[in-house]
């Protein structure tokens, strides 16, 4: 009896079953649908690769070893996703040895199939060239690029743990090889400094290159660079002399060219030093009676633990004044001169830190105190067209002290090119006649 109730109106019965899983797949599809998401630069994993290299060869991989998949899913499993979530592979045992493909398998490891329609990678294969292994041993350079010393000191000697390195791969990728670097960062030094460093591979055209394919014999110790802090200081050259000049002449001092030169070694050794004597014996003046004017080599005057910056600036020039008694000669820096009634058109240009050389007569007293700081002065006033001149130059001296001869400066008059209220006197040794004039 119940089994005739069951099988009563069989059919209608069908097709009410079939119409419910149909309608439950609609609203299935309407509220989470089927949609695609695409995965970009997802890394093939390469599996059993002993196959290749337990036989004393290498490979590597021909383009790009990453991949993109495009995954098939519901709604919400696409908008929750990612890339982690997405496991590439590449196995080695299916490896097409006529073509060097290998075909490349996507997996969602956190996911049943049933939760997902695809997940299909883009190319669907990796190729793999195999070559024979070779080994080529390098000497490590340092770059200083990423140290930085701080204001007022300077990279020191620099050392690199291990000197060499031995490089094994593909023959043809080591034959690239042109050098190895050990890439360094101290961004603030002042004191030695120890650090580990990073290996970077170049070919010839100084391009860096991958070396995901490539072994080295650092090991967990890497490479470590060592490097050394000096203290740079900049000191006077300090000359003396020896002997007596020629009667009737006398010493009145001497300068040098540089005045001074930059030194560096440990902070103690530079500490220390104030400035570079070079002893009398190194210039003799006896019986002279002109201006004596010598080059020095002052790299053995300087005290132990303390160098030159640079080795260029050994060589200073010194110049000794002799001079007759009773005069004093003073190099004026043109820069300095006073310049009045120029032509409100007009602006005087000159070399910069150009000099003239004066000398002057008197009394031995009045000469050893004179000061002309402010007592230089040209005028202008009869020159009226631009051009190239030599201006006579004055001096306002006190009573006692005369100037043993005339002078005259080179100066170079030119239009005005701007405004005479908005420049004075610039770094190029130009002045302006307006704001001069007296």
């Amino acid at each position: 009896m119940k089994k005739h109730k069951l099988m009563k109106n069989l059919g209608l019965k069908i097709i009410a079953f079939i119409f419910a899983v149909f309608l439950w797949l609609i609203v299935v599809n309407l509220d989470n649908p089927v949609t695609s998401s695409r995965f970009s630069e997802i890394p093939v994993t390469i599996v059993n690769d002993d196959i290749i290299t337990s036989a004393g060869d290498v490979y590597q991989v021909v383009g790009d070893q990453t991949v993109s998949v495009v995954v098939r899913a519901p709604r919400e499993l696409c908008e929750t996703l990612k890339a982690d979530d997405i496991v590439v592979t590449a196995d080695i045992k299916q490896m097409d040895t006529s073509t060097g493909l290998v075909p490349i398998t996507v997996d969602l490891p956190g996911y049943d199939s049933d939760d997902y329609e695809s997940a299909v990678s883009t190319p669907r294969n990796l190729q793999i060239q195999r070559e024979k292994s070779g080994k080529k041993v390098m000497t490590l350079t340092v770059a200083t690029d990423g140290i930085t010393p701080r204001d007022g000191y300077m990279i020191g000697d620099v050392t690199v743990s291990p000197e060499k390195v031995t490089i094994t791969g593909a023959e043809s990728v080591l034959e690239q090889i042109n050098r190895a670097v050990a890439w360094v960062e101290v961004p603030d030094l002042w004191k030695d400094a120890e650090e580990s460093a990073e290996l970077i591979l170049y070919d010839m055209n100084g391009n860096v290159m991958n070396q995901a394919q490539l072994e080295t014999n650092l090991g967990e110790d890497g490479i470590t660079v060592s490097v050394e802090a000096l203290k740079v200081k900049s000191v006077p050259v300090v000359f003396d002399v020896s002997g007596t000049p020629a009667d009737g002449h006398q010493y009145t001092g001497c300068y040098t060219e540089p005045e001074t030169v930059q030194i560096c070694g440990r902070s103690d050794a530079v500490d220390a030093v104030e400035e570079i004597d070079i002893p009398a014996s190194v210039i003799n003046i006896n019986n002279a009676d002109d201006v004596i004017t010598k080059t020095v080599d002052i790299t053995s005057y300087l005290p132990e633990g303390v160098s030159l910056v640079e080795e260029s600036a050994a060589n200073v020039t010194v110049t000794v004044m002799i001079e007759q008694e009773g005069t004093r000669t003073i190099n004026f820096l043109v820069r300095s001169i006073k310049i009045s009634d120029l032509a409100e058109d007009l602006q005087v240009s000159y070399e910069p830190d150009a000099e003239i050389t004066l000398r002057f007569q008197g009394d031995e007293a009045r000469l050893e105190t004179l000061d002309i700081s402010n007592a230089v002065t040209v005028d202008m006033g009869d020159y009226t067209m631009p051009g190239v001149y030599d201006v006579p130059v004055r001096v306002n001296l006190p009573e006692g002290v005369t100037l043993a001869e005339t002078v005259t400066v080179s100066l170079t008059l030119e239009k005005k090119e701007t405004d005479s209220s908005t420049s004075n006197t610039d770094d190029e040794g130009t002045q302006n006649g307006q704001q001069n004039s007296e």
